[in-house]
């Protein structure tokens, strides 16, 4: 299966980015810190050029908090300002906000030697669909200003919203990108959410999941499905964890697609524990 998602209201999305990108002073890059490097749109690293850019890893608490911190480490070894934002516990606010202030202070201080002195830094929020960007601008602004939803695609234009005096923030949609090179992030971008769920083949995704958490979390499957012992091959996962929680057809045939199907559903709940896709090292 080839995982690919980029409907039209995205390709106009780039364009209204372009367009906006000389009225801002910074750009705030969200992530998913399950999968951060997957979850970054190349199109902004070709879009985003003159403005600087503080990477925000979201939803940190669904992640492997130790890979997170290899995460972001790994980032800021490269010279990027990166941080993580529980959106919504409001756990890492302020940081943000200091962050953005810092990046745009040399612009600033430039538009106040031109006799500019009480503008407000403005900055745009960007990020891939269902990354958290809507809660994280409801904490910012203090009110519900910003559509949420769990499923991707629900912001669909661009907005400005004030953060207190001294911030606004450009809101835009959740983009992805035309084609997928590696099909690896089209399997992570699936699992973790950002993919319309009707798009995808379930079983595809979960037996990329399966795999790797075979590889990285095993004890996180036999744990969390009562399993004795690892089975054989990747089938036999989806058999012993379909005939355990009772995924059967006529005949007690195992029915896959209802158990590819749990196992995502479990796998997003945090049911079977925080769960990184992807590190540095790969």
């Amino acid at each position: 299966m080839t995982i690919q998602w980029f409907p039209g209201h995205m390709a106009k999305a780039i364009r209204l980015i372009k367009e906006s990108l000389n009225q801002v002073d910074v750009v705030i890059e969200l992530v998913d810190a399950r999968i951060p490097e997957s979850s970054r749109n190349p199109v902004l690293d070709e879009t985003v050029t003159d403005q600087p850019r503080v990477l925000v890893l979201m939803k940190p608490d669904m992640a492997d908090p130790n890979v997170t911190k290899q995460w972001l480490q790994h980032y800021r070894d490269l010279g990027q300002t990166a941080l993580t934002i529980d959106a919504k516990k409001n756990i890492g606010i302020s940081e943000l906000i200091a962050a953005v202030t810092e990046l745009a202070e040399p612009k600033m201080e430039k538009l106040r030697k031109k006799g500019i002195q009480h503008r407000s830094v403005r900055a745009m929020i960007v990020g891939i669909p269902n990354v958290g960007k809507s809660t994280l601008i409801n904490r910012l602004v203090g009110k519900n200003q910003a559509t949420t939803g769990n499923k991707p695609g629900v912001t669909r234009k661009n907005q400005w919203l004030k953060v207190g005096k001294k911030l606004e923030l450009l809101d835009t949609p959740g983009i992805l990108w035309p084609k997928f090179e590696d099909q690896t992030v089209g399997l992570r971008l699936a699992a973790t959410g950002a993919i319309k769920d009707e798009r995808l083949d379930f079983s595809d995704v979960v037996l990329y999941l399966i795999r790797y958490m075979k590889e990285y979390y095993p004890k996180s499957l036999l744990e969390r499905y009562k399993l004795q012992e690892e089975p054989e091959h990747d089938v036999g996962w989806f058999e012993e964890i379909g005939r355990k929680r009772g995924c059967l057809m006529g005949g007690g045939d195992i029915d896959f697609d209802a158990t590819a199907e749990l196992i995502l559903r479990e796998y997003r709940s945090e049911k079977l524990g925080r769960i990184s896709l992807e590190r540095p090292e790969q």
